[in-house]
C-alpha cells in the first residue's frame, strides 16, 4: 500500500482531554512512517480543509506533541459548522476530497461527537464515490456523553470529576454559612438533552441527605409544584438545599426551561441559562437567600483535575484510530468496552459510523432514581470509575505549565473557495 499523508481535525466543544486524543494519532502515525507520511491538522476543525489552511505537525517537536496529552482546549482549533446532507451541498464535499487530493491525503481523522461522525461517514462514502480512495475514521469525543455503542466519551470523565468535586466543595461552604445566610445554592451544568454531565453530581453524596438534595434532568420533565416542595422540605431537614440542573431541563411540553429563543450553528436551540430561571422560582415562591453559579466553560477545560481515566482513553482512540486505518478498516469509530466495574477494566472496540452519526444515548431510566431528583446505586457503579485517578499537569511558578505549537502552515495549492 503506498505511503499517504493524514488530516486530523477537531470538532464542536473542546475538552480538557481533546487534545490528548490529538497526541495519540499524532505519536501513532509517527511510529508508521513507512506507511503515514505527514499528518496535517485542519485549523478550526473542518474549515481547515474546506479553507485549505493546513498545519504542518511533522514541524512540531516530540516534546510539543507530548505536552498535548496534559494540555486542555483544542490545540489546533475547532469549529461549530456541520456540513449539510450530500445531496443539498455535494459542492462542500467535493471541496474537502480536492484539498485532500492536493494534498495526497488518504487518512482522515475526525475528533469529535455525533454531527462530526455524521460528517466522517459522508466524507468516506463520497470518496468512494468519486474513486477517491479515503479512509475516514472518527476520534469519539464529547462532554455530553451521549455517543452511542461506547461505554462512555472522552471528555466526560473529567467533566463529570469537575462537577462532582465542585458539588462537594460549594456544599460544604454553603452548609457552614446556611444558619445566617445562603440556604439554596444552585449549579448549572451542560447537557442539553441528556443528564450524564449531572449526574455525576451524584457522586459528591454518598449517604441519604448529603448533597447535591436535588438534580433535575433533561430526561426527566420538570414539575415545578414537586419541585418547589423538595426545595422546602431540604431546607426544613437540612438548613440548606443544593441543585444541580442540567442547561437542558424541560418541561413536559418539551419547552426548555432556558430556551433563549435563538439556534447555533448546528440547529440547536441556544440555552440561556437555566441557574437563573430556578434561581428566581426559589426567589419568588419560597423567599429563600440563594446563590447560584454556571459552569460553562470552566467544567470542560478544567484539566487541572482531569480524571486520570479520562486521559488514558482520550490517548487510547486517538492511538487506535490510526491502528484502525492501518488495518484497513474505513467509516468506523473506536469505541471503549467496559469489562468490570470493580476493579475498573476496559478495552479498545470499534463501531461502524452508520450505527453512531446523529444518534444520542440517554440516561437510563433505571439510573434515576423514583423520584426524579437523583441518582440511583446502577448510575453511581457505571459513573465511579469514570473519575478515577489524578493526572496534574506539570506546574511552573504555580499555574499549569500547558503546551503551545508553532502551528505552521502549509502551503496551499488550490484557489480560495
Amino acid at each position: 500500500m503506498p505511503k499517504r499523508n493524514a488530516f486530523y481535525a477537531q470538532s464542536g466543544g473542546v475538552t480538557a482531554v481533546i487534545n490528548a486524543s490529538a497526541c495519540g494519532v499524532i505519536e501513532t502515525a509517527r511510529r508508521h512512517r513507512s506507511r503515514i507520511g505527514t499528518v496535517y491538522a485542519g485549523r478550526n476543525g473542518i474549515l481547515g480543509a474546506l479553507d485549505e489552511d493546513l498545519v504542518d505537525t511533522g514541524r512540531e517537536s516530540a516534546g510539543a506533541i507530548a505536552a498535548l496529552r496534559h494540555t486542555p482546549g483544542g490545540a489546533f482549533g475547532s469549529a461549530r459548522y456541520k456540513l449539510k446532507g450530500l445531496e443539498q451541498n455535494r459542492a462542500e464535499y467535493e471541496r474537502l476530497i480536492q484539498v485532500f487530493r492536493a494534498h495526497d491525503i488518504g487518512y482522515f481523522f475526525y475528533n469529535g461527537g455525533g454531527d462530526s461522525a455524521d460528517t466522517c461517514l459522508k466524507v468516506s462514502q463520497l470518496g468512494a464515490s468519486l474513486g477517491y480512495p479515503l479512509v475516514a475514521i472518527h476520534v469519539p469525543k464529547t462532554v455530553d456523553n451521549d455517543l452511542p455503542v461506547t461505554d462512555t466519551c472522552p471528555g466526560f470523565g473529567s467533566v463529570a470529576k469537575y462537577v462532582a468535586v465542585s458539588t462537594l466543595e460549594a456544599a460544604l461552604d454553603v452548609r457552614s454559612m446556611s444558619r445566617t445566610s445562603t440556604k439554596v445554592f444552585i449549579l448549572e451544568v451542560m447537557g442539553r438533552h441528556a443528564g450524564w454531565i449531572a449526574a455525576a453530581a451524584g457522586l459528591a453524596g454518598s449517604k441519604a441527605g448529603d448533597p447535591p438534595h436535588i438534580i433535575l434532568f433533561p430526561e426527566i420533565p420538570f414539575d415545578k409544584a414537586a419541585f418547589l416542595a423538595r426545595v422546602a422540605g431540604s431546607v426544613r431537614k437540612y438548613d440548606y438545599c443544593v441543585i444541580v440542573v442540567s442547561e437542558g431541563a424541560r418541561y413536559a411540553d418539551g419547552r426548555f426551561l432556558a430556551d433563549a429563543g435563538t439556534v447555533d450553528a448546528f440547529g440547536h436551540k441556544q440555552l440561556g441559562g437555566v441557574a437563573t430561571v430556578i434561581a428566581a422560582m426559589v426567589r419568588d415562591e419560597l423567599k429563600l437567600k440563594y446563590h447560584y453559579a454556571i459552569a460553562d466553560y470552566l467544567q470542560r477545560s478544567a484539566r487541572h483535575i482531569a480524571s486520570r481515566v479520562d486521559v488514558d482513553q482520550a490517548y487510547a482512540v486517538g492511538k487506535a484510530a490510526v491502528e484502525l486505518a492501518l488495518k484497513g478498516e474505513n467509516a468506523v469509530m473506536p469505541t471503549i468496552v467496559r469489562r468490570s466495574d470493580k476493579p475498573y477494566r476496559w478495552s479498545i472496540g470499534k463501531a461502524s459510523l452508520a450505527d453512531v452519526a446523529n444518534r444520542e444515548k440517554m440516561m437510563p431510566r433505571s439510573y434515576i432514581t423514583r423520584d426524579g431528583f437523583g441518582i440511583t446505586a446502577a448510575a453511581r457503579r457505571y459513573l465511579a470509575p469514570l473519575i478515577q485517578g489524578e493526572a496534574y499537569p506539570p506546574y511552573r511558578a504555580g499555574l499549569p505549565a500547558y503546551g503551545a505549537l508553532k502551528l505552521l502552515p502549509v502551503k496551499k495549492k488550490l484557489r480560495p473557495r
